[in-house]
């Protein structure tokens, strides 16, 4: 597709980074929004929080990545630099960010759940216009596809295979799947019945669909548990969904409990 946004000289804009960056500047101006107007946090308190979250997220998305070929990627430091700025795992990210961001939460004594409600909102912004950037750089296609809307990779820099042939444009249908639960999140909003819903259901959906877009993956960077059959992402969404929907059952019940 458009893996270079443009370069000068020797000096290049991967349209990949530049996607993450407009997504992460968008999220951060829409957390300080509602952090101020919602629970009064000021906008100086959450710059601290956006630095937790990118450096988090950068090391726990990195390293999943890694661990899908341990034994390619660890064998030699050039491996491991090859595809330094690319090449991430959302689960990863995920994984590593919220435990820190539930310490800082705690740290500051700020509302747990409220701002967690209001991060997985942020997230959306930030992820599905990253799934945009894997689009344009070409990584994180599908299988190939006979279907009308099947996507030719024709860009050599591009990390797609098979080039010139119609695959399934994976990275759009992840960016479909979050922005329309970033519209329901939205939605639901004025109407939560509990503290925390939002977050949980943004894991729940997420997780589910990602499990089902998998199926048409065709990357050959994706690890298995199972060959051909249960990818390290579907095996992780299972486990969150089943985790997830505990905890949401587990709220949601404390939640009556307290208006009675």
């Amino acid at each position: 597709m458009h893996p270079e946004l443009f370069s000068i000289d020797d000096f290049t804009i991967h349209t990949y980074g530049f996607m993450i960056m407009i997504g992460a500047t968008l999220g951060f101006f829409y957390m300080t929004h509602v952090a101020k107007k919602d629970l009064g946090i000021e906008r100086d308190q959450i710059q601290n929080l956006a630095i937790l979250v990118i450096v988090s997220a950068f090391i726990g998305g990195k390293l999943f990545f890694y661990l899908e070929n341990p034994g390619y990627y660890f064998s030699s430091w050039e491996n491991m630099s090859k595809n330094f700025r690319t090449g991430f795992v959302f689960y990863g990210s995920l994984l590593f960010a919220v435990p820190l961001i539930v310490w800082f939460f705690r740290k500051e004594k700020w509302p747990l759940w409220p701002l967690m409600d209001r991060l997985a909102i942020t997230a959306c912004i930030i992820h599905g216009l990253g799934r945009l950037g894997c689009f344009f750089a070409g990584c994180c296609h599908g299988t190939p596809t006979e279907l009308p809307w099947g996507v030719t990779f024709t860009d050599p820099i591009s990390q797609a295979e098979p080039l010139h042939t119609p695959l399934h444009p994976t990275q759009l249908y992840s960016a479909f799947l979050i922005f329309g639960i970033m519209a329901f999140l939205l939605m639901l909003k004025r109407h939560n019945r509990f503290e925390g819903q939002l977050f949980f259901i943004y894991i729940i959906l997420y997780a589910f669909g990602r499990a089902i877009i998998e199926i048409f993956r065709g990357d050959e960077e994706r690890g298995y548990i199972i060959d051909g059959v249960l990818s390290h992402s579907q095996f992780i969404s299972i486990g969150v969904i089943a985790l997830t929907v505990w905890a949401y059952l587990r709220f949601k019940r404390k939640s009556k409990f307290k208006k009675k």
